[in-house]
């Protein structure tokens, strides 16, 4: 596998910890790669499939992929002037102001994550987002390789919909990673918003129909979730589960980010049996 490409974007629940401790658990072979909550793209880039469909429904983020794929350098261009500028006025302006283009649109938005509080992406009611300034003070990182983060993505096809759109598409011994808002059914309002629409027990239910199809299509499948029972009992019956331990990385001081339970959810087999 060639040298992993480190995710330009930082993402609350990324999962750079299921590339580090459980990688064995991905499978090894397969045709089209699906993620259709693309978020930071961790697993994504670190497997660099030779095909892969990616997608969310966060407009801005698939902007900001779409725009670097298509000419990274307009994207780093204007990212090196906001790191030149960068201060605390200056992050509040350009939080509120309107973007001219598409680039200039994909660079304020990889501003804002890596300059904002814990990188965490969050809207207002009015889909303005809305996070406060954080302690970061780099834009521009020395493992910046946007050229080859570009690269990468022109083999992939990027679009902005709705996870069951892209989750149909999938067909025998293509591979899917699902990495949706952690959602129970004791929390049927919601709690994780990515963007001004909220991803709630109705749309986990769906989301499972969508995966026990694509299981019986033959398809590859791979998912984490929230650790609770709601969510074992609904996948129990179809699926293999692997309960996990992470460390929690919003809390502002390491002392206080507490150990996370989490499932991780297969279509196959490889040694383990379900739980």
């Amino acid at each position: 596998m060639p040298s992993e490409i480190i995710p330009f974007l930082k993402w609350a629940g990324g999962k750079r910890w299921l590339i580090k401790r459980y990688n064995h658990l991905f499978p090894k072979i397969f045709n089209t790669y699906y993620e259709p909550f693309l978020g930071s793209g961790a697993i994504y880039f670190y497997l660099n499939p030779t095909k892969a469909v990616l997608s969310d429904i966060n407009e801005d983020l698939i902007n900001t992929y779409k725009s670097i794929k298509s000419d990274w350098g307009k994207v780093y261009s204007i990212l090196c002037k906001h790191h030149i500028k960068h201060d605390e006025k200056y992050y509040y302006l350009l939080r509120s102001a309107k973007c001219k283009n598409k680039f200039d649109s994909a660079a304020r938005f990889i501003y804002l994550n890596r300059t904002c509080w814990n990188a965490l992406y969050r809207v207002n009611k009015d889909g303005l987002f809305n996070v406060p300034i954080g302690s970061k003070d780099n834009v521009i990182f020395d493992h910046d390789n946007f050229l080859e983060i570009s690269k990468q993505l022109k083999k992939a096809t990027i679009y902005c919909k709705d996870f069951e759109t892209i989750i149909n598409k999938s067909v025998s011994s293509d591979f899917i990673f699902v990495d949706p808002p952690y959602i129970t059914d004791t929390n049927k309002n919601g709690f994780i918003k990515y963007n001004d629409l909220l991803f709630n027990w109705d749309d986990q239910l769906r989301l499972y129909n969508c995966l026990v199809n694509a299981k019986k299509r033959g398809v590859h499948i791979l998912f984490t979730n929230t650790f609770h029972k709601s969510i074992r009992k609904l996948y129990e019956n179809e699926f293999y589960i692997v309960p996990v331990k992470r460390q929690g990385i919003l809390a502002s001081k390491s002392e206080n980010r507490k150990e996370i339970k989490e499932l991780i959810i297969r279509s196959y087999n490889d040694g383990y049996q379900r739980s």
